[in-house]
């Protein structure tokens, strides 16, 4: 809003200058986001806490320390990210670009599907929510709806195709066998997220990691000089979605000063679903999909944890793992809370680093 409403004034005022720059405005849409959490997390913390009485359900089958730890502890904080995201977003980033929109739109939907399993839960004391099935059936419409969006943006061939790391100039088109892989990338990095989210702060920080180098990634995608140099396909319009990488790395700040062990609030399939699939959206669009799934890396070892683990059982009766999704393998092992979440940091962090290499291994 304020580069639709204050840019054109660029040329009598200097100072609004400013508002041209996605550096400057993705640099403000990272500190709204963060004040918004400031000023109405507590609030919103405090509210959920009168409303949900015990906290969200806690697994029996999990791990014994969490019915201990973790009893009584609200969740839906994910509202709180949803709130910074869209409002910080709506602030700084230019809204006639459709590519914001669409995303900010996908945000929403799977916050809504988040919000729905997470009251389900809530309401039954349990931790099963809405049925797989249900969910899914919602999450893959949400992404048919977003992809012809982004086809009519993009346009053919590069909206169906897929562009692959290393090499200059080869693109893969999918033709309209690109929409089952778009849902794939969007629905498995929204639920791969959501696997993660098992431990205080352990998937705020790689969503956080994933956003600021999709924020660098769409500002090169979105750039014809930079994307020229690197030999990356250059998609116009996409580096406005620097912005709302930056909200979501501010909004993600805010919200682990709040989810740091010993959490006062959960994000829920509230946060980690719309989270995810904001990313996937984010791939798809600056056409980085396989990058993702490096950046993204950790996310990609919880859910194969989980399916290597399911598919291992029903096949041969015997666990992989002692529990999955992956980290509470470890915390079966006797690793301690904060040793599984910082040392996953510490991956994600490297995997970031390795996926942002691959921008100039050309």
């Amino acid at each position: 809003m304020l580069f639709n409403l204050l840019s054109p004034l660029g040329d009598e005022f200097q100072l609004f200058n400013l508002f041209r720059y996605l550096t400057f405005r993705t640099g403000g849409a990272i500190m709204t986001a963060l004040v918004i959490s400031f000023i109405f997390g507590p609030r919103i913390i405090a509210w959920l806490k009168s409303k949900q009485g015990e906290g969200q359900p806690i697994r029996e089958d999990g791990p014994a320390s969490h019915l201990l730890t973790k009893r009584g502890t609200p969740t839906m904080g994910g509202a709180l990210i949803l709130l910074a995201i869209t409002v910080s977003t709506l602030l700084w980033a230019d809204l006639t670009n459709g590519y914001v929109w669409c995303v900010l739109m996908v945000t929403a939907g799977f916050g809504l599907i988040g919000f729905a399993d997470d009251y389900r839960k809530l309401t039954r004391r349990s931790h099963k929510g809405v049925s797989g099935r249900a969910r899914l059936a919602a999450e893959f419409a949400i992404v048919a709806v977003a992809f012809f969006w982004i086809y009519h943006l993009t346009g053919a061939p590069l909206a169906t195709s897929l562009a692959v790391p290393v090499f200059k100039d080869l693109l893969v088109d999918f033709g309209w066998f690109y929409l089952p892989f778009a849902c794939f990338v969007v629905v498995g990095t929204s639920n791969a997220v959501n696997l993660t989210d098992g431990l205080d702060g352990l998937a705020i920080v790689p969503v956080m990691i994933a956003a600021g180098c999709f924020a660098f990634i769409a500002y090169l995608v979105g750039n014809v000089i930079f994307s020229g140099y690197l030999q990356i396909q250059y998609v116009p319009g996409t580096g406005e979605l620097s912005v709302l990488c930056g909200a979501l790395v501010g909004a993600a700040l805010g919200f682990l000063w709040f989810n740091a062990p010993p959490a006062m609030v959960f994000m829920g399939d509230t946060g980690s679903l719309s989270m995810g699939a904001a990313l996937g959206t984010i791939a798809v669009i600056t056409k980085h999909e396989i990058v993702l799934a490096i950046i993204g890396g950790l996310f990609v070892l919880e859910a194969v944890s989980v399916i290597v683990q399911v598919a291992s059982f029903r096949m041969t009766g015997k666990r992989v793992f002692r529990m999955a999704p992956l980290h509470h393998h470890f915390e079966q092992k006797g690793w301690a809370e904060p040793t599984i979440v910082i040392r996953f940091w510490i991956i994600a962090s490297i995997l970031a680093l390795a996926g942002l290499a691959t921008l100039k291994l050309r």
